[in-house]
């Protein structure tokens, strides 16, 4: 008697879970992978664009967070995965880096993009109780002291580290550069006096700079932002930093090259659906994001330029 009810629990079991797939009614868990820490730029865009996203999918966005190696732990995570758009990379721009930067083989040219979400103005930011008042001031004093100042970066590859190389590549000057695993706790870090500088976006840092907390010494730009109208842009102090600019980082979800391109057409599709969502589109406004919303060659054309403008940088040192 025992065994017989077994088995019809094990019939019944079965059925229940073959409901689903007879209604036409299952849903597929899409892993998206964001390549750097919780509260972090690439985070704070991600997490809203997916759960948007989700409405045009036929499934779930399963979210987490891979630090680790400027992003290179991620990247190298999903393309180990298969190419079957079931695992999302969620990334800034490092990857188009990696290869000249020595941190990894893989660069986006081993994944295809699904989407551009947008890109970001920059600056140079210390604390409201620090000595220099003016980007010149904190030049000449690195100038004077090398490699001594400290610097707030994400690693080797990360925004801070890729903007001193500009300076560098300008002005000769150096920095003491201390590693963070996201631009929330290299902010920290300058906040709480570790460090005396860092390279904020501007969604990272406006709210302590209309608090008061922190000044942005300048913007890495060729012009002023409504945002902040009263910081220089860096072409002011010096205008060879014209050459490198229009620049800023970048973030994108990509797949790994292979991927059926029904497929990423689908996913782009959704991703594009939820990026055009009044509300998420109010979020890259008050976040001081320019929109992108690029796929395909364009999106391709993008981040080969931006790669030009920062291996130019790197080269003139």
């Amino acid at each position: 008697m025992i065994i017989f009810i077994e088995v019809r629990m094990k019939r019944l079991l079965a059925l229940l879970l073959t409901i689903p797939l007879l209604l036409g009614c299952t849903k597929t868990a899409v892993n998206g992978i964001i390549q750097w820490g919780e509260g972090g730029g690439t985070d704070t865009l991600m997490r809203p664009l997916c759960s948007y996203t989700e409405g045009y999918l036929d499934g779930t966005i399963a979210l987490r967070n891979m630090t680790g190696g400027t992003g290179t732990v991620a990247t190298q995570y999903v393309y180990d995965k298969p190419a079957d758009g079931q695992t999302l990379l969620l990334g800034a721009e490092n990857p188009a880096m990696y290869d000249a930067l020595g941190l990894s083989v893989l660069t986006y040219a081993d994944f295809d993009c699904v989407i551009l979400i947008g890109s970001e103005t920059v600056g140079v930011t210390v604390a409201a109780s620090s000595p220099y008042e003016d980007f010149a001031s904190l030049i000449d004093a690195a100038k004077a002291n090398p490699d001594t100042i400290r610097l707030a970066t994400t690693a080797k590859g990360g925004l801070p580290w890729t903007v001193a190389r500009f300076i560098e590549a300008v002005t000769g000057a150096t920095f003491n550069e201390i590693p963070y695993d996201s631009d929330a706790t290299a902010r920290t870090a300058v906040l709480n006096g570790e460090c005396d500088v860092t390279v904020m976006k501007l969604q990272a840092g406006l709210d302590a700079a209309n608090e008061g907390a922190i000044r942005y010494l300048c913007l890495f730009s060729d012009a002023a932002s409504d945002a902040l109208p009263d910081v220089p842009p860096i072409t002011d102090y010096d205008p060879a930093f014209s050459a490198y600019l229009p620049w800023g980082p970048f973030y994108g979800v990509f797949v790994k090259k292979g991927t059926d391109p029904k497929t990423r057409e689908a996913l782009s599709d959704a991703f594009l659906n939820g990026f055009r969502e009044p509300a998420y589109q109010t979020l890259l406004s008050d976040l001081h994001v320019e929109p992108l919303g690029l796929c395909g060659d364009e999106a391709n054309a993008y981040i080969n330029a931006w790669r030009t403008a920062s291996l130019a940088a790197l080269n003139a040192q």
